[in-house]
Order: structure tokens, then sequence, then C-alpha cells
């Protein structure tokens, strides 16, 4: 394997691992607060929390995809000024863009919570929470700049750090506020996240501080900045086009739960239920459903620029390679997570949360989130293939697709109908880029591989059932029954792999794909 193939696998590896730490964490941290703050506490934290994530995209601009690509070419060309060029009129202008578009947010809290917040005890929540923008934009220009430079370790420990520190914060301050009332209680919960993300900042910037490139004679802030115009237009050419998706992305995110809860209310329930509901769906269920896609995550973080070397060098054979590698690494991973959160539903919603009332909504969602695992590979295949605009179109007919289906379901069905109108949106979206991709470049793929895996989950499926109802049938306590079952379906899944040639080991460890 060539140096930039194993600079690469190293990256990918790092931020794998990381990302499983932080699942990890993240997961133990969810589980306490679902289990202090309760469904409808987790309903007024998700309410809380989707106006964020606009501010942080619109300041953003794009910016940290463009500063590691640019910052890459930079530092091969040896261009040491132009590196820290691009990197200060990036601070710049998201510095401005966050504290801007934050104190405006700020200043016109009540209007805003008036207008999105079903539920009026968020918008504490939402107070806490708002400070967290400026800085993330400005840790979001950091992680570009270390992303350019190859320095994925930095990256993988700021966030573990952030995740670590939140974990500890979010103990004390929910613990500490809940007397309180749970409104207190869920704002010291997102003000933990403010202090956290601050403190993986504060790790970022001495990092940079100690290992960053060193300024030359003459050079200042000032400099950059009256130069910089040249690199703003560069940075905006490459950023602005991914803007799009994450601004449709933030704001249905935003209006999400107060369409779910007005779509509950033509239902007949009543508000006060309906957040309850919907924490249940947003707080319970999708923690679960996301847990498994942190590795097709990452390698889509690395197929990227795979694609589009490839794209460039017009070698189609290699662009078909990686393309196989990620939808085959999607498939193996998506098939038992699918089986395991379907069948264990409400075992692990009850073991988990003590909500077994969320198990139907997950049970619900996971067939349909299958696709989900595909959603990231296809995701990033598609930006390597500069198909960014079409990617775009893709989602936002999805999204609308998905937020008529919520509205008409949710109104006919209650919360059942809102985890049908979601599933639905995730299966469109999917296949909308799949369509995309194969009418761009072709997508050639055999049956075959997909009906291995299917008798692999099916095997597993009947044998994880079989284990768990004897181990219960034994008097065994709950969790371990669900343990004990799930791990030995696992087993199942893997050696059914292997017996059917599906999955050997000079691919799993040369080249983590699999011989179809």
């Amino acid at each position: 394997m060539s140096q930039h193939g194993q600079s690469f696998m190293r990256g990918t590896l790092v931020l794998s691992a990381a990302a499983f730490i932080n699942r990890i964490l993240g997961f133990i941290s969810g589980m306490y607060i679902a289990r202090v703050l309760g469904a409808e506490g987790i309903g007024i934290l998700m309410m809380a929390h989707p106006l964020v994530p606009l501010v942080i995209t619109i300041t953003e601009l794009g910016l940290p995809v463009a500063i590691s690509k640019l910052i890459a070419e930079a530092h091969a060309r040896g261009e040491r000024e132009k590196v820290r060029r691009i990197l200060h009129v990036s601070l710049a202008v998201t510095g401005f863009l966050s504290v801007t578009l934050t104190t405006v947010v700020l200043l016109g809290s009540e209007w805003i919570a008036s207008i999105l917040l079903s539920d009026q005890r968020a918008y504490y929540a939402m107070l806490a929470i708002t400070p967290i923008a400026p800085i993330v934009a400005v840790s979001a220009v950091l992680k570009g700049y270390f992303r350019g430079m190859q320095q994925m370790k930095t990256i993988a420990a700021s966030d573990v750090l952030e995740h670590t520190v939140q974990i500890a914060i979010v103990l004390a301050l929910v613990h500490l506020l809940m007397p309180y009332g749970v409104a207190y209680a869920a704002a010291g919960a997102m003000a933990a996240s403010v202090v956290s993300e601050l403190i993986s900042l504060s790790f970022l910037a001495l990092s940079y501080k100690l290992y960053g490139e060193s300024k030359l004679p003459g050079e200042t802030w000032a400099r950059h900045l009256k130069h910089g115009r040249r690199t703003l237009g560069e940075l905006l050419q490459i950023g602005l086009p991914t803007t799009g998706h994450g601004v449709v992305h933030s704001l249905y995110n935003t209006f999400q739960p107060l369409l779910i809860t007005t779509s509950l209310a033509l239902a007949g329930i009543g508000t006060a239920a309906a957040t309850k509901q919907f924490g249940l769906l947003a707080g319970y269920a999708f923690p679960l459903l996301f847990m498994p896609s942190f590795i097709t995550q990452s390698l889509s973080t690395a197929l990227i620029p795979a694609i589009g070397e490839a794209a460039a060098n017009k070698n189609s054979l290699l662009i078909h390679e990686r393309m196989n590698q990620a939808i085959n690494l999607g498939l193996l991973i998506g098939a038992p997570a699918t089986v395991i959160l379907y069948e264990w539903s409400t075992p692990l919603t009850t073991l988990i949360y003590n909500a077994p009332e969320a198990g139907v909504l997950l049970a619900i969602l996971a067939p349909m989130f299958f696709l989900h695992y595909f959603d990231a590979p296809l995701h990033a295949i598609m930006l390597g293939l500069g198909r960014a605009t079409t990617m775009l179109w893709n989602y936002v007919i999805a999204t609308v697709f998905r937020g008529i289906s919520i509205f008409v379901l949710g109104s006919q069905f209650g919360i059942s109908g809102v985890a049908y109108g979601i599933g639905i949106g995730i299966v469109m979206q999917t296949l909308l880029n799949f369509v995309s991709i194969s009418s761009s470049i072709g997508f050639y793929w055999s049956i075959r591989p997909y009906i291995k895996v299917g008798i692999c989950s099916m095997l597993m499926a009947i044998g994880g059932h079989w284990t768990y109802t004897y181990v219960v049938g034994q008097g065994m306590p709950q969790v371990w029954s669900v343990i004990t079952s799930i791990l030995c379906s696992l087993l199942i899944y893997l050696a059914a792999l292997i017996l059917t040639g599906t999955l050997t080991w000079r691919n799993a460890r040369y080249r983590f794909s699999i011989p179809w």
C-alpha cells in the first residue's frame, strides 16, 4: 500500500476510533439525561436545539471543507504564508458572522420562542445553547486547518475531550437544577454543551499555537486580511455550494419540532403529551438508530477526496472500486444493526431509558432506517463527483416529501404516523441519490451479495430470538438476557458471513472490503 494510502487509512481509523468513543460517551450521557428528565424533559431539550445549527451553518458558509482542501494544496506547494492567510481570513469571517447572528438571536429570543417553540418551557434551554454557535464555528475552522495538514489525531483528541467534559458537567448541572423543575434542568444540559465545546476550542487553539506553522517576518493579521480578498473568493467558490444543503437541513430541523407537535395536536393530542411523545422519538429512538453509523460517517469523510481524485484522473475503475467498498461496508453494518434495533426494540428502550413505549417507534423506524447507513457514502460519492447541486435538489425534494408525510400521517395516526413519515423521507432521499449516481457514472452490482447478507441476517435474527427466549425462560436478569442474546446473534452473523464466503480475513485486513 502506498504512503498516501496508508495515511488515508490511518486517518480513517483514527477518526473511526474517536467517533466510536464519542458515540459511547454521548450515549451514556444521553441515557442519564433521558432517565432523569424523562420523555417530557427530552422533548423540551429537542425543541430548544434546532435553531443553533442554522446559525452555525450560515456563519460557516461551508468554509471548513474549503479550508481543508486549500490548505492541503498550499502546504504541498510549501506556501506557508498562504496557509496562515487561509486560516486567518476564515477565522475573521466566521467569527464576525457568528457573533453578529448570535447577538441577534439573543436579542430576539422571546419573539423567536413565540414562533418556533410549541412549548414555552423550552425557552431557557434555547437561551442556554445559543452562545455555542460562535464557539462551534471557530472550532470548525481550526478543525479544517488540522484536516488539511493531515493532523487527524488532534481533531480526534479534541472531540474525545469535549465529550468527556460534557458528561461530567451534564451529570453535575442536571442533578443540581432538577429540583427547580424540568425546564431548568434541560437548560443546564444545554449549558454543559457550551462549556465542553469551549474547552475543546481551547485545546484546538493551544494545539495550533504549539504545532502550527510559524510566522514569517513582518507577517500580521492586518496584512493577511488586507490581501485576503482573493483567498476569500477561493474559499467561497468551494464552500458556498455545500452551504445550501446545510441551510435546508438546518431550516428543516428548526421547524421539525413545531411540525410534529402541530400534526399531533390535529390528532387530538395536548401540548404536554405531544412534547413527551416527541421526546420519545427524538431523544430515545433516534440515538439508538444513529449509533451504528459512526463507521460509515468516518469513511465518508475520507471518501470525498478519494472519489474526487479518481474523478479528476478519469479513473472510472477506481471510482467504482471505492464506491463498492463504501456500499458494501454500509450493507455489512446496516444489516445487523437493523436486526438488533428491530428485534430488541422494546427490551433496549426499557433497559436503557426505562421507556418501553419508545420501543414501538424504534421498531417502526428500524427497517426503513436501514437505507440511512448507505446515505453517508452516497453523499460523499456525489460530492467527490462534483454533483453538489444535484445532491442539494435531491435533499430538498426528499425533505419536502418528508414534511408532508409527517404532517399528513401524524395528524391521522399520531406519533406512529410521524415515525412512518420520517422513515419514508429517509428512503426517498437515499433512492434519489442512488439514481443520480447511477445516471452519472453507472452502477454495476450483483444481487448475490445482498442475498447472502440477507440470509446471514435471517439466521442472526432467528438465533438471537431463540437465545433471548431461552435465557429469559431460565430466569436470567433482563440486562444479561439482552446482552447475551445480542452477542450470540452477532456471532451467528459473523460465522454465517465467513461460511458463505461473504467476508474473508485477507480482505478485512488489507482492503476493508468484501470479495464480491
